[in-house]
C-alpha cells in the first residue's frame, strides 16, 4: 500500500514539474497598432503580453532599448516584435520589389481588406461597366501583398490600397483602371 501511495505522489510532483515547464510563459512586446516603415516606435505602439515563446522576439525588459527606434519594415498590430524589424534604415521594399498605391472604387475590394493579405489586382469594369473584350485591352492580373489600406476621405470615395508587387510588374499594376482586388488563398503564388 505504501509503494502505491508513494508511486502517485511522485507521478504527481513529476506531473506538475513537466507541466510547469511547458506551460511557462514569458512577457514579451506586442505591436499595439499598425506602424509603417520609417515610424519611430513610441510607448503606444507596443504592449505586454504573456507568451510561451522562444528567442526572437523583445522582451519586455528590452522595452526602453526598442523606444525610439525606427521600424525597418512594416509592423501589424498583434504580431510579435522582433528584434531585426527595428534599426536605423529602411529595409523596405525589399530588392525586387515595390509598392503601388491603388485608388479601389467602392466594391472593388472585400470591406475587411487588410495589410498582409496576398491579393491579385486586376482591371476593373471601365466607366460603362463593362469589362475589356478583346485581348488587347486585357491586362494580366497583378499578384501582391497588401502593405497598407486608407479608408475612403468622403463617403462614396475610394480606399488607397497599397500593394507590395514585384517591380517588373509595378507599372502594369499603377496603369490598371478602375483596379479591382482579390484576395488570394494564404498560402502559395496563385494568381488568377
Amino acid at each position: 500500500m505504501w509503494a502505491g501511495l508513494g508511486a502517485v505522489v511522485v507521478s504527481a510532483v513529476g506531473f506538475a514539474l513537466v507541466a510547469q515547464m511547458v506551460g511557462e510563459r514569458d512577457q514579451v512586446l506586442v505591436l499595439a497598432r499598425d506602424v509603417p516603415v520609417g515610424h519611430v516606435l513610441k510607448p503606444g505602439d507596443v504592449r505586454a503580453v504573456q507568451v510561451a515563446a522562444d528567442a526572437g522576439v523583445v522582451p519586455v525588459a528590452e522595452r526602453g532599448a526598442v523606444l525610439g527606434r525606427r521600424a525597418r519594415v512594416p509592423l501589424v498590430a498583434g504580431s510579435l516584435l522582433a528584434p531585426g524589424q527595428l534599426g536605423p534604415k529602411a529595409a523596405f521594399p525589399p530588392k525586387g520589389f515595390s509598392q503601388v498605391a491603388l485608388a479601389v472604387e467602392p466594391g472593388g475590394a472585400p470591406p475587411s481588406l487588410a495589410a498582409g493579405e496576398r491579393v491579385a489586382v486586376l482591371p476593373g469594369p471601365d466607366g460603362t461597366g463593362a469589362l475589356p473584350e478583346n485581348e488587347e485591352e486585357k491586362v494580366a492580373a497583378v499578384a501582391g501583398t497588401v502593405t497598407g489600406v486608407r479608408q475612403a476621405e468622403s463617403a462614396g470615395g475610394p480606399r488607397v490600397v497599397t500593394v507590395l508587387v514585384e517591380t517588373a510588374a509595378a507599372r502594369r499594376a499603377a496603369q490598371l483602371e478602375h483596379p479591382r482586388v482579390v484576395v488570394l488563398p494564404a498560402q502559395g503564388r496563385e494568381a488568377p
